[in-house]
């Protein structure tokens, strides 16, 4: 009898061992990296707008800090990621730019920069998602009411985001484009809501805070958003700043007091440019 069981413990053994390394073959046979290991690779690229085409088409949700709008149309947009959570600054969302204006996706899943690194390009099915604002800052997402009554879009569901975009090729960053901000038109309106979203850099500026001493986001310093706000020398507070989480890498860092080069996504909130670093290589000394 123990022999008899111990001869059927060897064939499923045998079995066991056959499966996996049918499995392991199978795998191997096909290493060409040409399927995508994350998205719906089913998605067709058929009804492709632009950014601004969006934006203008859902006009009237934008302009209202109030309102979400349930895309119902077989659309999509194809862009490529300029800005992601690699250096904390950035917490679930990444910003996307298609050439003819930006807009950020809101996606509940940390490490986004593992798959979606800066430079990626990827094609988002919108139907079915919700696009508005926070802050006028236009966003894709699901909706989201706060504890005062404002519903906007938030953080979806990694489940549905996965299902919704498809990655395009290899991720590129030389095609990549990094707009100049101009201190001129810092009040513009036009401006702010044409641009708000994209990659820029501000030139030759100084902190107003920096004193050689002070970091960018000390805990004593945050806010209710665990933020914390830095000003620009010769610049209000309520025209521009620059916001770092006390999560990010650089939220210790000592502030350099010298003028600064500085990049990152420029968003809004209400009528302020809020300008987000994406990592400590987004501020150098000014050339």
């Amino acid at each position: 009898m123990k022999k008899i069981k111990y001869i059927k413990l060897i064939m499923l053994t045998l079995v066991l061992g056959l499966s996996a390394t049918s499995c392991m073959e199978e795998d191997w046979n096909d290493p060409t990296g040409e399927t995508a290991p994350y998205g719906n690779n089913d998605i067709q690229e058929t009804n492709v707008i632009s950014i601004a085409d969006l934006k203008a088409k859902y006009a009237s949700t934008l302009a209202n800090q109030n309102d979400t709008a349930r895309i119902t149309d077989n659309i999509q947009i194809k862009a490529r990621v300029t800005g992601n959570d690699i250096g904390g600054n950035i917490y679930s969302e990444v910003a996307v730019d298609d050439g003819t204006g930006a807009i950020l996706i809101c996606i509940s899943q940390g490490g986004l920069f593992g798959y979606l690194p800066v430079g990626q390009e990827i094609l988002v099915d919108l139907k079915d998602l919700y696009i508005g604002t926070y802050g006028y800052q236009p966003q894709i997402g699901t909706p989201y009411t706060n504890a005062s009554g404002r519903t906007f879009p938030s953080r979806m569901n990694k489940t549905v985001w996965q299902q919704h975009f498809k990655l395009m090729g290899a991720a590129d960053a030389s095609k990549i484009d990094t707009l100049e901000f101009d201190i001129s038109k810092v009040k513009d309106q036009n401006y702010l809501k044409e641009n708000c979203g994209r990659l820029m850099i501000i030139k030759n500026v100084k902190l107003a805070e920096a004193n050689g001493e002070r970091t960018f986001a000390p805990e004593k310093d945050k806010d209710a958003g665990n933020g914390v706000n830095r000003t620009i020398q010769g610049l209000s507070s309520s025209q521009i700043v620059i916001r770092s989480s006390t999560y990010a890498d650089f939220a210790g860092t000592v502030m350099p007091k010298e003028n600064l080069d500085i990049t990152g996504i420029f968003t809004r909130y209400s009528n302020t440019w809020q300008i987000l670093m994406r990592s400590d290589t987004d501020f150098k000394l000014a050339e």
